[in-house]
């Protein structure tokens, strides 16, 4: 496996803090590897190291609540300062309880979850915002590539652009496989997880809100849409139903949102915005005949990478025209529009009008698989194979 490096060096500056290292993110992305990671570099130094997986059951028959863990920690560990590594923590009970003791006795704390309720309003009371969050995601291409040169492997950018970053589905040489990998790995993250974990009764309406959600990735979404939709398709559904389960998504971290940012009001825009997948295999598994959803997979794509290299994003809506990113990072602004092909001459014209009385002094950028330079005096255009490759803007 790679070293994930750009998720280590944030951690690292935190080994000694008495801050609690919180990864989180969403199932099978690479958490547990990176926890790994920091034990074998803590290692070079110290082997007062304490790691339980709540994955296994024999862990859990041991260590069950808050109490339990308190013991065995205190019991397992020896003299100075003690590194704890726990993953998948939320399988405990009042396990919050456990860390705001534990931290206090010269222990340094890392803990792992595929549920943003670790960062709750009553889990950050608990812990008195003594905390550190890392979210961790799938690879983005540059990742891929280096895994698959370990396994003598190659990858194409259209598969990227249809089956994502999860780093298990590269195991499998197969098409086949791979979906089925896929496949069965989207069924416990959305309904064996979210389904018992917050006991959905209406199981049949949850998974076609979802499906539609899924499916609309990169796109502007708000909860009365889904609700209209989902009433004129299904029938009878509370709207508060509806945003639950848009919630449960996120907490799971299935899907993220954007607000959208108005030139004209100079604020965020309420109640409308962009979603995005976490892996854009959520949106290819419900696809039939291969008719892949490229475009929207895309943007998706390049939200993801952008995410990656740390940029703040919001959707910009240019007099009622919309820039798919206004992305800000380290107090330096870019405009981002992403789009499948412009060789089309109205696709072209209407991607570059959407730049139109954005001033000079931000950089402009379109993105697309063109191979074809279509830059201007003004806009730069970066061709996607390009883009992934690039380690900055």
């Amino acid at each position: 496996m790679i070293i994930r490096e750009n998720y280590l060096k944030k951690i690292r500056q935190f080994y000694e803090s008495d801050l609690v290292k919180v990864i989180t993110g969403i199932r099978r992305c690479g958490k547990s590897v990176i926890l790994n990671q920091v034990i074998d570099e803590i290692k070079q130094k110290s082997d007062n190291i304490i790691y339980l997986n709540f994955e296994r059951v024999t862990n859990l028959i041991n260590i069950s609540n808050y109490q339990e863990l308190i013991n065995y920690i205190n019991s397992h560990k020896k003299e100075g300062k003690c590194y704890i590594f726990l993953d998948e923590i939320q399988e405990i009970d009042h396990w919050e309880i456990a860390i705001k003791d534990l931290r206090l006795d010269n222990n340094s704390i890392f803990i792992t979850g595929s549920n943003s309720k670790l960062l709750s309003n009553e889990i950050l009371t608990q812990l008195s915002g003594r905390f550190v969050n890392f979210r961790v995601r799938p690879f983005v291409y540059l990742e891929i590539e280096e895994y698959l040169n370990q396994l003598n492997k190659k990858i194409d950018v259209n598969e990227y652009l249809i089956w994502g970053g999860f780093p298990g589905r590269f195991l499998y040489d197969s098409k086949d496989a791979q979906i089925n990998y896929l496949t069965d790995l989207q069924n416990t993250i959305i309904y064996n997880d979210i389904v018992k974990r917050y006991k959905i009764k209406k199981e049949i309406l949850f998974k076609k809100i979802v499906n539609f959600i899924l499916q609309s990735n990169s796109r502007i979404i708000s909860i009365r849409n889904i609700y209209k939709y989902i009433t004129n398709e299904y029938g009878s559904v509370s709207i508060n139903t509806v945003l639950k389960y848009f919630e449960y998504l996120k907490q799971a971290y299935i899907i993220d949102e954007i607000p959208q940012y108005s030139n004209k009001t100079k604020k965020e825009l309420a109640y409308y915005y962009k979603i995005y997948d976490a892996d854009v295999c959520f949106n290819s598994l419900y696809v039939l005949n291969n008719r892949y959803d490229l475009d929207h997979n895309l943007e998706n794509i390049v939200y993801n990478e952008l995410i990656y290299r740390g940029f703040n994003l919001k959707v910009f809506n240019n007099n009622n025209k919309e820039i798919d990113f206004y992305a800000t990072k380290d107090g330096k602004e870019y405009f981002i529009q992403v789009s499948y092909s412009i060789v089309n001459e109205k696709t072209y014209n209407r991607e570059f009008e959407a730049f139109k009385n954005i001033d000079n002094l931000s950089q402009k950028i379109i993105i697309t698989t063109d191979e074809i330079d279509y830059s201007t005096s003004c806009i730069r255009h970066i061709s996607l194979k390009d883009f992934l490759k690039m380690e900055s803007l």
